[in-house]
């Protein structure tokens, strides 16, 4: 469950959707420092009265690194980490973090500096494991040399709508605008390396230029093809929306964004649609893609 809007619901409503969440088996939940100020973090703490209990129950995920100045930048230096990471738990009333992001990379990074915080936070039992969000190959490795820690995750933008992880695997040596290989094959390497991605905007089309799912004057064909499996399978289009990107087998976490209770029922089934192999080629195609 990603918490990027709840700050738009009341404490009351907040406190059933997280419910709604552990009914339908989520105990993952997705935080950011950024997210509404960070009043996305208070929120969530105070509308389930966080306490020991309650915390054993759930693995907790939040970013630092973005921060907003007259345009907007990345700042990776240990004491902005060390800062970043006390605030989180204070907000989320907790004492430890399951994974600690990078939320964007830092073009001013030192890895050394880095690995010094991660040291730090991980030896006072702060943080238990580290990762990155919207990082390529190249800037892991750079990264990773000079930490103690694996990186364990890799938080990036995927769906139907949006699928740069595949698409010049797919259309390799094809002279086609999906041949074009723009993430560094992002996915092979993680997959290589026993990182997990998770997929952030699992509706949206682009950088939140909209959801697909029921958008028949941009998608009407993918949303046939969503439909028809909906009816076959029994559920709901946006259940095959998430079922197309828990099938691939890089067992990719889906980061729900949605504050409607439904649609986080209807999304957490998709895991357990077995699309087969021509399902998940049509809706691929259906969304525009060229299957050589």
């Amino acid at each position: 469950m990603g918490n990027m809007r709840i700050n738009s619901l009341s404490l009351k409503e907040t406190e059933a959707l997280i419910h709604t969440a552990q009914e339908a088996g989520i105990n993952f939940f997705d935080h950011a420092d950024i997210y509404g100020g960070g009043s996305c973090e208070e929120q969530f703490a105070q509308a389930i009265s966080m306490d020991k209990t309650i915390r054993e129950n759930m693995i907790i995920q939040s970013k630092c690194g973005i921060r907003h100045g007259a345009t907007g930048y990345y700042d990776f230096s240990k004491d902005h980490i060390l800062t970043s990471v006390d605030k989180i738990l204070q907000r989320l009333q907790t004492e430890y973090l399951d994974i600690l992001l990078l939320h964007r990379p830092d073009p001013l990074m030192e890895p050394e500096e880095v690995a010094e915080a991660f040291d730090q936070l991980h030896a006072s039992g702060k943080v238990r494991h580290f990762g990155v969000s919207n990082h390529n190959p190249m800037q892991i490795e750079l990264l990773q040399k000079s930490l103690n820690q694996k990186l364990v995750v890799n938080q990036v933008q995927f769906s139907l709508a949006h699928t740069p992880l595949i698409d010049s695997g797919v259309s390799l040596n094809m002279n086609t605008e999906n041949a074009v290989n723009r993430d560094s094959s992002t996915l092979e390497y993680c997959r290589l390396n026993d990182i997990t991605l998770q997929a952030w905007s699992p509706f949206q089309t682009g950088f939140f230029d909209g959801v697909f799912v029921g958008d028949r004057e941009r998608f009407p064909k993918l949303n046939d093809v969503l439909d028809r499996l909906a009816g076959k399978y029994d559920v709901t289009p946006t259940t095959i929306a998430v079922a197309w990107i828990t099938r691939h087998p890089a067992n990719i976490q889906v980061v729900l964004g949605t504050t409607n209770a439904g649609r986080l029922r209807e999304s957490a089934e998709g895991s357990d649609i077995p699309l087969t192999r021509e399902e998940w080629n049509e809706l691929y195609a259906a969304a525009g893609n060229m299957i050589p």
